[in-house]
């Protein structure tokens, strides 16, 4: 997740959206119409609010803010072979003076006014809430209709989706991320910011540096969590393939329906509820208590080991091996397979 960026400005020729409601002041929307079944938007500070749209495009309705909201400019280019709107800031150094965030972060930005992903690194953008630069962002609305896949970056301020049916790629240098009611694929990577999914249907992804990780209601093929640092909690979770995990944070799932879960923390505790029968459980964790919890009619293998701290298991269940710090057995049928790998902290299995 790169997370630094800055461009120049001088000689750039700007290729401007036709307004479709003439010039606004500050206060006023713009209004700006997008063909192509695949768009990119661009804005280093803002918030964003993507909603269902209908007709042919997506629409997208830009609102000014600060001081300097009147420099910035609006430009449409192709980009990775996708229509993209890009909000261009007049320097390197932006100020986001509203009262909800509070801080400082650095983007690369390349001479197309882009940011984020592979190619030239581009040169650093200073974002900071308070200070010398331009004061000025913009907060955008963004309508998609069914079908359409919308890829999001923004730098610093809040993103919030809803009701959309298609795919979402949102992608955030420091910003909070909140999903309700999506149908599509859904992937959301932030370098620092909370992330709530709710109600997703598709597969998901999510990739943080650092901040909580909360999923609710998710179906799809597969749900995969990345944190560097954050808790990771969620409930009513189905999939055939759920994996998280994150350098340092409590995980805490419950009514779970996976086929292949897999649970790794550096640091900290695992509280997992099953709703069904799986086919291969791991949890790894180098510090933390590990309590599972599984239907009465689950069979599997069991493989249990800890640094320090017990092992149990409520239940009947055939033992193979076991020690102080180590369990080997099978519940049930025995056909699905449960791998717990503790540094420190104690080993329960209960049933429901």
């Amino acid at each position: 997740m790169a997370r630094n960026q800055r461009f120049p400005f001088a000689a750039l020729i700007y290729l401007s959206l036709p307004l479709l409601a003439g010039d606004l002041s500050a206060q006023d929307a713009e209004r700006y119409s997008i063909e192509g079944d695949a768009v990119s938007i661009y804005n280093l500070a803002g918030s964003v609010r993507i909603e269902a749209g209908t007709g042919a495009n997506v629409v997208v309705e830009v609102r000014r803010g600060g001081d300097d909201a009147a420099q910035l400019k609006l430009e449409r280019r192709e980009v990775d072979g996708r229509s993209a709107l890009i909000v261009r800031y007049p320097d390197d150094n932006v100020v986001y003076g509203v009262r909800r965030w509070n801080g400082r972060t650095n983007i690369n930005v390349r001479a197309d006014g882009t940011f984020f992903g592979t190619g030239d690194r581009g040169d650093q953008v200073t974002i900071r809430s308070s200070g010398s630069g331009t004061e000025a962002h913009a907060d955008l609305r963004i309508l998609v209709p069914a079908g359409k896949a919308v890829a999001v970056r923004l730098g610093v301020g809040e993103v919030a989706a809803s009701d959309v049916n298609g795919g979402l790629d949102i992608d955030v240098a420091a910003a909070s991320v909140r999903t309700t009611g999506t149908r599509g694929g859904l992937r959301i990577d932030t370098g620092s910011g909370a992330v709530q999914v709710n109600d997703a249907e598709g597969d998901v992804l999510v990739d943080t540096g650092s901040g909580a990780v909360e999923l609710t209601g998710v179906r799809g093929n597969s749900v995969h969590v990345d944190t560097g640092s954050g808790a990771v909690s969620g409930s009513a979770i189905t999939a055939a393939d759920v994996l998280v995990d994150t350098g340092s944070g409590r995980i805490s799932l419950s009514g779970v329906t996976a086929r292949e879960l897999e649970l790794d923390t550096g640091s900290g505790g695992v509280d997992l509820e099953l709703a069904s029968d799986i086919d291969r459980l791991r949890i790894d964790t180098g510090s933390g208590a590990v309590r599972l919890t599984v239907p009465a009619s689950l069979g599997a293998g069991i493989e249990a080991e800890t640094g320090s701290g017990g092992i149990s298991v409520d239940g009947e269940i055939t033992v193979s091996r076991r020690g102080r710090d180590h369990l080997s057995g099978r519940i049930g049928d025995g056909r699905g397979s449960i791998e717990i790998d503790t540094g420190s902290g104690g080993v329960r299995i209960a049933r429901r």
